[in-house]
């Protein structure tokens, strides 16, 4: 779970919002998304690693588990290789407990990857239900007040509840269908993006 606002970076391009509740176009955010990786992939990165951050024991910060299940589902129903890796899911979650260990793992097997995190976030009440997206990292558990590294190369966000109510109890709060929305507006722009089904698969 990561606050908005922070991030843990001092400098950021341009972060990009796309609202699930209305008017979202999955082509839109899979250009951008598909724009982001090309940037990396220009300068020798060889693959594409998602770490989705969360854990389903809190629906508000299930957001990330939900998309590495969804993402490893359209490889099952489309018969098709995931081309790219993919760490976290309902079954193996990625969480603050494990988070370091999985980035070791990353680190020493795919040294040379475009890594995408995916996690929940806090901001603005207007923006809950948005997506975000943006180049650099992004550092999880600001939202629940937890001190973990930062992580990726490029992330992406579901703005699940205000940054002014972030505590473990508002959390257990959300809407399922909030989260799962998001979830279904992400993974179908990740869909869409040409080049990720470009690389041999990895897990």
């Amino acid at each position: 779970m990561s606050l908005l606002e922070y991030f843990g970076i001092r400098s950021r391009p341009e972060i990009y919002y796309y609202n699930t509740k209305t008017g979202f176009h999955p082509e839109v955010l899979a250009d951008k998304l598909e724009s982001l990786i090309q940037e990396e992939l220009d300068k020798g990165k060889k693959g594409v690693v998602f770490l989705c951050i969360g854990t389903d024991r809190s629906t508000g910060d299930s957001l990330g588990p939900l998309i590495g299940h969804k993402l490893r589902e359209m490889e099952r129903r489309w018969g098709l290789k995931q081309r790219a890796a993919v760490f976290g899911t309902l079954e193996r979650p990625v969480h603050a407990m494990n988070l370091e260990r999985y980035q070791e793992f990353i680190t020493e097997n795919f040294p040379n990857y475009v890594v995408i995190a995916v996690d929940a976030s806090v901001g603005d009440l207007e923006h809950v239900g948005y997506v975000t997206l943006g180049k650099g990292s992004l550092k999880p558990g600001l939202g629940v007040s937890k001190d973990l590294s930062e992580v990726g190369d490029i992330f992406i966000t579901g703005i699940v509840g205000g940054s002014g109510n972030f505590d473990p109890v508002m959390l257990q709060s959300v809407r399922l269908s909030v989260v799962m929305r998001m979830a279904d507006c992400i993974c179908e722009g990740i869909s869409l993006v040409e080049n990720l089904w470009d690389f041999p698969s990895a897990v």
